[in-house]
């Protein structure tokens, strides 16, 4: 069970531990298959929608809100059909990587060869983390894909972990 644990890890000041099999149950996923053909929110337009729901509702008369925000929405067909990912920037900022982590490694298994990148792009950085229902056994534990959607068709497999880096670091 180990291999699919994720880390953030290297000039960071919190390392941070993932399991990307509780992803499924996380708000902020995304569908693989539409995500880059949606124009990106923010998070503050996804809060202030959520906002004017619930206002909304409240206008209407509708019960109030419940004091619970640990509900979880999952639908039964998501989990069996589609391709799930999520974008990596909360993860990375949440591990506070130092002002001097210009790069990020991004470690892979079976063999195949590491890739660095610039830290803005692993942040920006969308992984997959299922593929039409099922964990990425084979390939995974994650597919890195670029924000803008430049390799969709050619994600960076079996990618294991990160590590940030200074870019001297890199040149070994």
């Amino acid at each position: 069970m180990d291999e699919m644990l994720v880390q953030i890890k290297g000039a960071v000041k919190h390392p941070v531990m993932i399991d990307p099999g509780v992803w499924i149950f996380d708000d902020r996923r995304v569908d693989m298959d539409t995500v880059f053909d949606e124009p990106e929110k923010n998070q503050t337009d996804k809060e202030y929608e959520a906002m004017g729901r619930a206002f909304d509702e409240q206008r209407k008369g509708a019960l109030p809100p419940q004091t619970n925000e640990n509900k979880v929405t999952i639908s039964r067909k998501d989990l069996t059909e589609k391709s799930l990912g999520i974008r990596l920037a909360p993860f990375m900022k949440n591990a506070e990587p130092e002002e001097t982590a210009s790069m990020v490694r991004l470690h892979r298994k079976n063999g195949k060869e590491d890739i660095i990148l610039p830290a803005e792009k692993a942040i920006s950085g969308i992984v997959a983390f299922s593929e039409t229902g099922s964990p990425l056994r084979s390939s995974g534990p994650l597919h890195f894909y670029y924000s803008d959607g430049s390799n969709r068709n050619e994600p960076i497999t079996h990618v294991s972990g990160f590590t940030f880096i200074e870019s001297k670091e890199s040149r070994n």
